[in-house]
Protein backbone atom coordinates (compact mmCIF):
# COMPACT_ATOMS: atom_id res chain seq x y z
CA UNK A 1 0.00 0.00 0.00
CA UNK A 2 1.30 3.52 -0.85
CA UNK A 3 2.41 4.73 2.44
CA UNK A 4 0.67 8.25 4.13
CA UNK A 5 3.53 10.40 4.93
CA UNK A 6 3.13 13.73 7.40
CA UNK A 7 5.30 16.99 7.69
CA UNK A 8 4.87 18.70 10.64
CA UNK A 9 6.82 22.09 10.19
CA UNK A 10 7.23 23.10 6.90
CA UNK A 11 9.92 26.05 7.07
CA UNK A 12 12.72 26.08 4.88
CA UNK A 13 13.66 22.77 5.42
CA UNK A 14 10.55 20.85 6.40
CA UNK A 15 9.00 22.26 3.06
CA UNK A 16 11.90 21.75 0.58
CA UNK A 17 11.69 17.97 2.19
CA UNK A 18 8.06 18.04 1.44
CA UNK A 19 8.52 19.07 -2.19
CA UNK A 20 10.95 16.72 -3.26
CA UNK A 21 8.74 14.00 -1.86
CA UNK A 22 5.51 14.69 -3.04
CA UNK A 23 7.12 15.92 -6.89
CA UNK A 24 8.77 11.51 -6.42
CA UNK A 25 4.75 10.52 -5.86
CA UNK A 26 4.80 10.39 -2.33
CA UNK A 27 0.99 11.34 -0.89
CA UNK A 28 2.57 13.88 1.83
CA UNK A 29 0.90 15.94 3.70
CA UNK A 30 2.62 19.35 5.19
CA UNK A 31 1.24 20.46 8.66
CA UNK A 32 2.51 24.04 9.35
CA UNK A 33 1.89 26.68 11.98
CA UNK A 34 2.47 30.39 9.63
CA UNK A 35 -1.26 30.74 8.35
CA UNK A 36 0.49 32.86 5.66
CA UNK A 37 3.01 30.35 4.58
CA UNK A 38 -0.05 27.86 4.22
CA UNK A 39 -2.03 30.15 2.07
CA UNK A 40 0.88 30.85 0.07
CA UNK A 41 1.20 27.01 -0.92
CA UNK A 42 -2.09 26.44 -1.28
CA UNK A 43 -2.64 29.58 -3.66
CA UNK A 44 0.63 29.42 -5.51
CA UNK A 45 2.35 26.28 -4.77
CA UNK A 46 5.97 25.89 -3.43
CA UNK A 47 8.63 27.63 -4.74
CA UNK A 48 12.13 26.59 -4.30
CA UNK A 49 15.38 28.10 -5.60
CA UNK A 50 18.46 26.01 -5.04
CA UNK A 51 21.74 25.32 -6.89
CA UNK A 52 19.88 23.44 -9.77
CA UNK A 53 17.16 25.76 -10.47
CA UNK A 54 13.50 26.80 -9.92
CA UNK A 55 10.45 24.34 -8.97
CA UNK A 56 7.52 25.09 -8.21
CA UNK A 57 5.54 21.90 -6.53
CA UNK A 58 1.55 21.90 -5.69
CA UNK A 59 1.72 20.44 -2.25
CA UNK A 60 -1.24 19.62 0.47
CA UNK A 61 -0.98 21.19 3.18
CA UNK A 62 -2.87 22.39 6.61
CA UNK A 63 -2.72 24.84 9.15
CA UNK A 64 -2.40 23.38 13.06
CA UNK A 65 -5.68 24.06 13.56
CA UNK A 66 -7.05 21.40 11.24
CA UNK A 67 -5.12 18.84 12.24
CA UNK A 68 -7.77 17.59 15.03
CA UNK A 69 -10.42 17.48 11.80
CA UNK A 70 -8.16 14.34 10.37
CA UNK A 71 -8.98 10.69 10.87
CA UNK A 72 -7.08 8.26 8.78
CA UNK A 73 -3.66 8.08 10.32
CA UNK A 74 -0.11 8.28 9.29
CA UNK A 75 2.71 5.97 8.55
CA UNK A 76 5.94 8.26 8.86
CA UNK A 77 5.82 11.64 10.13
CA UNK A 78 8.76 14.00 9.47
CA UNK A 79 9.02 16.10 12.65
CA UNK A 80 10.82 19.37 10.85
CA UNK A 81 10.08 21.79 14.11
CA UNK A 82 12.26 23.85 16.51
CA UNK A 83 13.80 21.43 19.02
CA UNK A 84 12.16 23.13 21.88
CA UNK A 85 8.79 22.47 20.24
CA UNK A 86 9.52 19.18 20.07
CA UNK A 87 6.80 17.67 22.69
CA UNK A 88 3.60 19.37 21.85
CA UNK A 89 4.15 18.73 17.41
CA UNK A 90 4.69 14.86 18.96
CA UNK A 91 1.14 14.83 21.05
CA UNK A 92 -0.08 16.69 18.20
CA UNK A 93 -0.12 13.16 15.81
CA UNK A 94 -0.15 10.80 18.33
CA UNK A 95 -4.03 10.48 17.56
CA UNK A 96 -2.66 9.69 13.94
CA UNK A 97 -0.31 7.33 14.50
CA UNK A 98 -0.62 3.49 14.83
CA UNK A 99 1.13 0.97 16.35
CA UNK A 100 3.91 0.46 13.72
CA UNK A 101 3.96 4.25 12.52
CA UNK A 102 7.93 5.73 12.36
CA UNK A 103 8.25 9.43 13.94
CA UNK A 104 10.97 11.02 12.09
CA UNK A 105 12.77 13.89 14.20
CA UNK A 106 14.51 16.25 11.63
CA UNK A 107 16.35 18.78 14.27
CA UNK A 108 19.20 20.27 15.70
CA UNK A 109 19.54 19.27 19.18
CA UNK A 110 18.86 16.19 21.24
CA UNK A 111 15.37 15.70 20.86
CA UNK A 112 15.18 11.72 21.32
CA UNK A 113 14.30 11.67 24.64
CA UNK A 114 11.56 14.16 24.09
CA UNK A 115 10.32 12.46 21.23
CA UNK A 116 10.61 9.06 22.96
CA UNK A 117 8.39 10.16 26.23
CA UNK A 118 5.71 10.81 23.90
CA UNK A 119 5.42 8.56 21.09
CA UNK A 120 7.72 5.75 22.47
CA UNK A 121 10.71 4.13 21.36
CA UNK A 122 8.95 1.65 19.12
CA UNK A 123 8.33 4.68 17.07
CA UNK A 124 11.14 7.12 17.56
CA UNK A 125 13.87 7.97 15.21
CA UNK A 126 16.57 10.23 15.17
CA UNK A 127 17.79 12.29 11.98
CA UNK A 128 20.62 14.56 11.44
CA UNK A 129 20.41 16.97 8.90
CA UNK A 130 22.95 19.31 7.01
CA UNK A 131 22.25 21.53 4.44
CA UNK A 132 22.51 25.54 4.24
CA UNK A 133 19.05 27.30 3.52
CA UNK A 134 16.73 30.03 4.13
CA UNK A 135 12.93 31.50 3.78
CA UNK A 136 11.95 34.98 4.76
CA UNK A 137 8.77 35.01 2.55
CA UNK A 138 5.58 32.47 2.48
CA UNK A 139 5.85 29.61 -0.13
CA UNK A 140 9.45 30.81 -1.36
CA UNK A 141 12.43 28.25 -0.33
CA UNK A 142 16.08 29.23 -0.87
CA UNK A 143 18.41 26.33 -0.37
CA UNK A 144 21.46 26.85 -0.96
CA UNK A 145 23.49 23.40 -0.64
CA UNK A 146 21.95 19.98 -1.11
CA UNK A 147 20.76 18.03 1.25
CA UNK A 148 22.07 15.01 3.53
CA UNK A 149 20.92 12.91 6.38
CA UNK A 150 21.78 10.39 8.82
CA UNK A 151 18.95 8.13 10.17
CA UNK A 152 19.04 5.72 12.98
CA UNK A 153 16.77 4.48 16.05
CA UNK A 154 17.99 3.22 19.55
CA UNK A 155 15.15 0.36 19.38
CA UNK A 156 16.44 -2.59 17.24
CA UNK A 157 12.82 -2.89 15.93
CA UNK A 158 13.11 0.53 14.10
CA UNK A 159 16.24 0.00 13.11
CA UNK A 160 15.68 -2.81 11.21
CA UNK A 161 12.86 -0.80 9.47
CA UNK A 162 14.80 2.38 8.18
CA UNK A 163 14.62 1.39 4.78
CA UNK A 164 10.82 2.68 5.16
CA UNK A 165 12.32 6.21 5.70
CA UNK A 166 15.30 6.36 3.68
CA UNK A 167 13.19 5.21 0.83
CA UNK A 168 11.20 8.36 1.07
CA UNK A 169 13.48 10.52 2.52
CA UNK A 170 16.19 9.71 -0.19
CA UNK A 171 14.27 12.28 -2.48
CA UNK A 172 15.18 15.13 -0.80
CA UNK A 173 19.23 14.33 -0.43
CA UNK A 174 21.59 11.70 0.28
CA UNK A 175 20.41 9.72 3.33
CA UNK A 176 22.53 7.34 5.58
CA UNK A 177 21.23 4.50 8.47
CA UNK A 178 24.01 4.63 10.88
CA UNK A 179 24.07 2.77 14.17
CA UNK A 180 24.63 5.22 16.82
CA UNK A 181 22.26 8.00 15.87
CA UNK A 182 22.65 9.55 19.40
CA UNK A 183 26.23 9.68 18.67
CA UNK A 184 25.30 11.24 15.37
CA UNK A 185 23.09 13.85 16.85
CA UNK A 186 26.31 14.79 19.18
CA UNK A 187 28.51 15.46 16.53
CA UNK A 188 26.24 17.92 14.92
CA UNK A 189 25.84 19.40 18.08
CA UNK A 190 29.94 19.80 17.73
CA UNK A 191 29.21 21.91 14.45
CA UNK A 192 25.79 23.60 15.83
CA UNK A 193 27.73 25.08 19.00
CA UNK A 194 31.30 26.07 16.87
CA UNK A 195 28.59 28.57 14.60
CA UNK A 196 25.07 29.14 15.08
CA UNK A 197 24.56 31.01 17.67
CA UNK A 198 28.19 32.82 17.45
CA UNK A 199 27.94 33.86 14.55
CA UNK A 200 24.29 35.29 15.30
CA UNK A 201 25.76 36.99 18.45
CA UNK A 202 27.92 39.04 16.04
CA UNK A 203 24.89 40.03 13.37
CA UNK A 204 27.14 38.49 10.68
CA UNK A 205 26.40 35.54 7.60
CA UNK A 206 29.36 32.63 9.09
CA UNK A 207 31.81 33.32 6.51
CA UNK A 208 31.93 37.01 7.58
CA UNK A 209 31.77 36.30 10.99
CA UNK A 210 34.22 34.05 11.17
CA UNK A 211 36.77 35.79 9.66
CA UNK A 212 36.65 38.96 12.60
CA UNK A 213 39.54 38.52 14.33
CA UNK A 214 39.89 35.62 17.48
CA UNK A 215 36.82 34.36 15.88
CA UNK A 216 38.06 31.36 14.32
CA UNK A 217 39.79 29.66 17.21
CA UNK A 218 36.63 30.88 19.58
CA UNK A 219 34.68 28.81 17.40
CA UNK A 220 36.82 25.79 16.90
CA UNK A 221 37.23 25.98 20.84
CA UNK A 222 33.17 26.20 21.25
CA UNK A 223 32.84 22.97 19.06
CA UNK A 224 35.85 21.06 20.72
CA UNK A 225 34.52 21.91 24.18
CA UNK A 226 31.38 19.95 22.94
CA UNK A 227 33.48 17.15 21.45
CA UNK A 228 35.09 16.83 24.37
CA UNK A 229 31.44 16.98 26.32
CA UNK A 230 30.04 14.36 24.17
CA UNK A 231 33.20 11.52 24.67
CA UNK A 232 32.61 12.47 28.63
CA UNK A 233 29.16 11.38 27.94
CA UNK A 234 29.96 7.96 26.78
CA UNK A 235 29.17 9.01 23.41
CA UNK A 236 31.38 7.92 20.25
CA UNK A 237 33.04 10.58 17.89
CA UNK A 238 31.96 9.28 14.19
CA UNK A 239 31.56 10.76 11.09
CA UNK A 240 29.22 13.04 9.52
CA UNK A 241 27.81 14.71 6.53
CA UNK A 242 29.38 12.16 4.20
CA UNK A 243 32.90 13.13 5.88
CA UNK A 244 34.23 9.04 5.42
CA UNK A 245 37.59 10.36 5.85
CA UNK A 246 37.43 12.84 8.53
CA UNK A 247 39.76 13.25 11.48
CA UNK A 248 37.76 10.94 14.57
CA UNK A 249 40.78 10.67 16.63
CA UNK A 250 40.25 13.00 19.07
CA UNK A 251 37.37 15.43 19.89
CA UNK A 252 39.32 18.37 19.33
CA UNK A 253 41.00 17.13 15.63
CA UNK A 254 37.24 16.46 14.84
CA UNK A 255 35.59 19.43 15.97
CA UNK A 256 38.64 21.44 13.82
CA UNK A 257 38.20 19.38 10.79
CA UNK A 258 34.36 19.71 10.90
CA UNK A 259 34.18 23.20 11.07
CA UNK A 260 36.52 24.11 8.28
CA UNK A 261 34.99 21.78 6.33
CA UNK A 262 31.48 23.37 7.05
CA UNK A 263 32.66 26.56 6.19
CA UNK A 264 33.84 25.43 2.18
CA UNK A 265 31.04 22.45 1.82
CA UNK A 266 27.97 24.02 3.44
CA UNK A 267 28.45 27.92 3.34
CA UNK A 268 27.87 30.97 0.75
CA UNK A 269 29.21 34.14 1.37
CA UNK A 270 25.32 35.24 2.22
CA UNK A 271 24.75 31.83 4.35
CA UNK A 272 23.24 33.01 7.51
CA UNK A 273 22.90 30.40 10.24
CA UNK A 274 19.45 29.49 11.66
CA UNK A 275 19.75 31.25 14.85
CA UNK A 276 20.35 34.40 12.97
CA UNK A 277 17.00 33.96 10.36
CA UNK A 278 14.71 33.50 13.88
CA UNK A 279 16.75 36.35 15.26
CA UNK A 280 15.93 38.21 12.82
CA UNK A 281 12.42 37.10 12.47
CA UNK A 282 12.02 37.96 16.28
CA UNK A 283 11.91 35.02 17.11
CA UNK A 284 13.36 32.69 19.80
CA UNK A 285 15.86 30.50 18.67
CA UNK A 286 17.61 27.24 19.76
CA UNK A 287 19.94 28.53 22.16
CA UNK A 288 19.07 26.38 25.31
CA UNK A 289 18.77 23.09 22.93
CA UNK A 290 22.37 23.78 21.30
CA UNK A 291 24.95 25.96 23.13
CA UNK A 292 22.98 25.43 26.86
CA UNK A 293 22.73 22.05 26.61
CA UNK A 294 26.33 21.73 26.62
CA UNK A 295 26.85 24.48 29.60
CA UNK A 296 24.07 21.97 31.35
CA UNK A 297 25.85 19.08 30.42
CA UNK A 298 29.21 19.81 31.42
CA UNK A 299 27.62 21.47 35.12
CA UNK A 300 26.52 18.37 35.63
CA UNK A 301 29.83 16.50 34.87
CA UNK A 302 31.43 19.34 37.16
CA UNK A 303 32.98 20.58 34.81
CA UNK A 304 33.26 24.12 32.67
CA UNK A 305 33.01 25.25 28.86
CA UNK A 306 33.57 28.62 29.08
CA UNK A 307 33.57 29.05 24.80
CA UNK A 308 30.11 27.89 25.30
CA UNK A 309 29.08 29.89 28.82
CA UNK A 310 29.97 33.35 27.12
CA UNK A 311 28.32 32.40 23.97
CA UNK A 312 25.15 31.28 26.14
CA UNK A 313 25.26 33.99 28.05
CA UNK A 314 24.90 37.03 25.53
CA UNK A 315 22.36 35.05 23.45
CA UNK A 316 19.99 35.06 26.70
CA UNK A 317 21.03 38.95 26.73
CA UNK A 318 20.18 39.46 23.23
CA UNK A 319 17.17 37.35 23.35
CA UNK A 320 15.69 39.36 26.46
CA UNK A 321 16.74 42.17 24.34
CA UNK A 322 19.07 43.92 27.23
CA UNK A 323 21.79 43.32 24.42
CA UNK A 324 22.43 44.14 20.70
CA UNK A 325 24.17 41.76 18.54
CA UNK A 326 27.05 42.86 16.48
CA UNK A 327 30.29 42.78 15.34
CA UNK A 328 31.17 44.75 18.26
CA UNK A 329 30.83 41.10 20.70
CA UNK A 330 33.56 39.40 19.02
CA UNK A 331 35.68 40.62 21.28
CA UNK A 332 34.05 39.57 24.61
CA UNK A 333 33.24 36.31 23.06
CA UNK A 334 36.94 35.65 22.29
CA UNK A 335 38.19 37.00 26.01
CA UNK A 336 36.80 33.57 26.96
CA UNK A 337 39.75 32.31 25.90
CA UNK A 338 42.37 33.93 27.65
Amino acid sequence: MRKRIAVIGTGANGAAIAASMTRAGVDVTCIEQWPAHVDAILRDGLTVNSPSGQTVTRLSAINLCDVATLREPFDIVFVVVKGYDTRWACELVVPLLKSDSLVVGVQNGMTLDDMTDVVGAHRTVGCVIEVAANMFDPGIVNQQTGMWFAIGSEDASVQRRLSDVSDVLSAAGDVEIVEDIRSSKWMKLVANAAELVTSAILDLPLLEAIALPGMHAFMTETGKEAGRTAVALGHRIVPIFGMADIDTSSPDAFATELLDRVLTDYSLPDTRTTVLQDWMKGRRAEIEEINGLIVREQARLGGHVPANEITLRLARQIEAGTLTAGPHLAERLSAALK
